[in-house]
């Protein structure tokens, strides 16, 4: 995510009024240095080169800050694991519940139709407080592309934030927000 504001914020319309003409497609770039594009007009004839300096706004910001959290319970278990039981529980649901207690971790989905046992030696647990959350499969089983790039997965879980399913490849990591079911009774209405 980028954060930039400008003094002018006209500034910024003018200078996209003054490539739109060339440039039907672009993609812009944000660094440290500033918000920049490079792109060729259809016809490759004319080649537009621009950079916004990060000094010349009032305001500029690179990426959505993940601020440090404790989590209430976070489980490490060997990816291959997570991978086979996120693929097996999307044939029966598209919703996983992760439900950690101090009796171990549990993967169900649709009522208990489906569980997944894990081997308890190829788990590690920490636990603060229990906590049982509900996550989109399909994004779980989109997470799960990055097993090949290490032999373990580390969930961290907390009722009040999003889940972090984080592959420990140069700190790659993504979050989810867990589902919320929204009451029936508020339907009958």
């Amino acid at each position: 995510m980028l954060e930039l504001r400008l003094v002018q914020g006209s500034l910024l319309k003018k200078v996209l009024e003054s490539v739109k003409d060339l440039v039907n497609d672009a993609n812009f770039y944000c660094s440290s240095t500033g918000f920049s594009l490079q792109a060729m007009d259809s016809s490759h004839v004319a080649l537009v080169s621009l950079l916004l300096r990060s000094e010349g706004f009032e305001h500029y910001i690179e990426h959505l800050g993940i601020p440090d959290a404790e989590y209430h319970s976070i489980v490490r278990i060997p990816s291959s694991e997570f991978s086979r039981i996120c693929k097996d529980l999307s044939t029966i649901g598209d919703t996983v519940v992760i439900s950690v207690t101090k009796e171990g971790v549990k993967f169900s989905t649709a009522g208990d139709i489906g569980t997944a046992n894990i081997p308890e030696d190829a788990i590690v647990i920490e636990m603060n407080e229990p906590v049982s959350l509900s996550f989109a499969l399909r994004y779980m089983n989109s997470f799960t592309k990055a097993t090949p790039l290490s032999d373990t997965v580390t969930i961290s879980l907390s009722s009040e934030l999003p889940v972090v399913v984080e592959y420990k490849v140069a700190e790659m990591g993504y979050y989810l927000a867990p589902k919320i079911e929204e009451d029936k009774d508020d339907t009958k209405a």
